[in-house]
């Protein structure tokens, strides 16, 4: 079994790398080729690229173990999520992607920010980087943990690597593949990746459910239900034991799109502003498909495992379990490399995301500010390898959840950079005072949130998504600082041919 395996995935990471290569060839000669692959990508690349960054290891580890345990009421994420990425195409993409341009051709979104607001830049760059690099180690650790799941649970007892723990193992072969195409490819390695990354997941999340549904064991859909209607009638009830709390903390994850770096970047990057509708058109269609996916294989598969009686320890490793237990090795290898293809996509965005704010934000604007070209692409190549140690040293606990640390890193980006983002690209009238008082009240609010574990329980009640309170107070402080000081005409009209 471990050999057809190893030759799929093996396979895979061979093509990773040599996505790498060609980048490498293609677009490293300057740190705008580098971290933002010289503003060339293609609509189907940018939708894609994207996406795969987007759902990480969330969508084939933390969202099927949320639905195999709580049922359809957990779909209200997905729901939220597909309405926040869709507003986010419609507001936030063609108005970054002009803008970005226009305040001084900005290459990473502190940069756009401090371009924006010239009176308060030093400080905007700093804290915004500040905020990258801290949630973004965070992040990069919640996919380094869902490589380390799946090492783990698709190896022990089959092969071991010797001392080192088969999870040990895995977090440091999916940190090592994808710190090798992106030190070396840079912003393009990375999009081309993700493109391939996302074909290769939404083609596991169709083939995935339908053979769980319909293959042997599956008994079809009526089986099915009617599996689950004996166990708990409410796994099938979008509302059944769902408090207003719960369903708004579900489906207000959608929020944090406007704030999510490592995704609006690739606005940034799309080749003309001409583009963005179709890349949005493309890009939608692929996650509805993947949600959909991810859906039915987290509510099928506990259907599957009751009938029969297979025991599922840890929901998060379901997709993992059933592709063991379905599939020819070979095509158990092609469905571990989805996962890992969800999981590097996202980890390799973080790292360039988080390098490029190390780089440009601090390397050039504090110790080097007369850096050649070269040699800020040297530093961000170094700068992605510390964040990936830094990462792993997060992702060492064994007992780490997927969708908790994408929960809490989400909701400080989206808190931090969403209402921001918005009100700089629609408001002229935010200023430089608003957006610090903004970005620090957005993250310190997440942050006291979870750190009262009201997140968990509030009041008494069920806990309250820290990404609520946190949104809200950044667009309240935004908007109460900025008209209470001094307009200093940071706006700049656009005017379109």
């Amino acid at each position: 079994m471990a050999i057809g395996v190893w030759i799929s995935l093996v396979a895979y990471f061979a093509l990773m790398v040599a996505i790498g290569i060609y980048a490498m060839r293609k677009s490293t000669s300057s740190s705008e080729d580098y971290m933002l692959g010289g503003r060339t990508l293609s609509p189907k690349v940018a939708a894609l690229s994207a996406g795969a960054s987007d759902m990480s290891g969330w969508l084939l580890l933390g969202l099927p173990g949320a639905m195999f345990v709580s049922g359809l009421g957990s779909a209200w994420i997905g729901i939220g999520l597909l309405v926040g990425a869709l507003f986010n195409w419609i507001l936030v993409a063609p108005r970054l992607r002009e803008q970005t341009v226009h305040y001084g051709n900005a290459i990473t979104i502190p940069a756009f920010l401090a371009n924006r607001f010239p009176t308060r830049s030093m400080s905007l760059r700093t804290v915004s980087a500040v905020v990258i690099v801290i949630f973004f180690a965070v992040y990069t650790a919640s996919g380094l943990v869902a490589g380390g799941k799946l090492f783990e649970s698709a190896f022990t007892g089959i092969y071991n690597f010797g001392d080192m723990s088969n999870y040990a193992m895995g977090v440091m072969i999916t940190l090592g593949v994808v710190l090798i195409y992106t030190v070396v490819g840079g912003f393009l390695a990375v999009s081309m990746t993700d493109f391939v990354q996302g074909c290769i997941m939404m083609l596991a999340l169709v083939i995935m459910p339908a053979v769980v549904l319909f293959g042997e064991g599956g008994g079809g859909l009526s089986q099915a239900t009617q599996t689950l209607n004996e166990v708990d009638p409410t796994l099938l009830s979008w509302t059944s034991g769902l408090t207003f709390i719960g369903w708004l903390s579900a489906v207000t994850w959608g929020l944090g799109y406007f704030g999510q770096p490592h995704i609006i970047v690739r606005f940034m990057a799309i080749r003309t502003l001409k583009d963005v509708p179709i890349a949005r058109n493309i890009g939608m269609g692929w996650m509805l498909i993947s949600l959909i996916g991810a859906v039915s294989l987290g509510i099928f598969g506990r259907a599957y495992a009751i009938r029969n009686g297979i025991d599922v320890q840890d929901p998060e490793t379901i997709f993992i379990i059933l592709a063991d237990l379905l599939f020819h090795p070979l095509i158990t290898g092609f469905l571990y490399a989805a996962l890992l293809a969800a999981v590097m996509s996202t980890v390799s965005s973080q790292l360039l995301v988080a390098s490029s704010s190390l780089t440009e934000d601090f390397y050039r604007l504090f110790l080097h500010k007369n850096a050649t070209e070269a040699q800020c692409v040297a530093v961000g190549r170094v700068c992605v390898v510390l964040v990936g140690i830094v990462a792993a040293v997060i992702a060492s606990d064994e007992n780490s959840q997927v969708l908790g640390l994408v929960s809490n890193a989400w909701a400080g980006f989206g808190a931090a950079f969403g209402p921001l983002i918005i009100l700089s690209l629609m408001w002229s009238r935010t200023n430089g005072n608003g957006a610090i008082a903004g970005m620090v009240v957005g993250a310190l609010t997440v942050m006291i949130w979870i750190s009262l574990g009201w997140n968990g329980e509030f009041l008494g009640g069920p806990g309250v998504y820290e990404i609520i309170p946190g949104f809200i107070a950044s667009f309240i402080a935004i908007i109460v600082v900025s008209n209470a000081t001094d307009d200093a005409g940071e706006y700049q009209h656009i005017e379109r041919k």
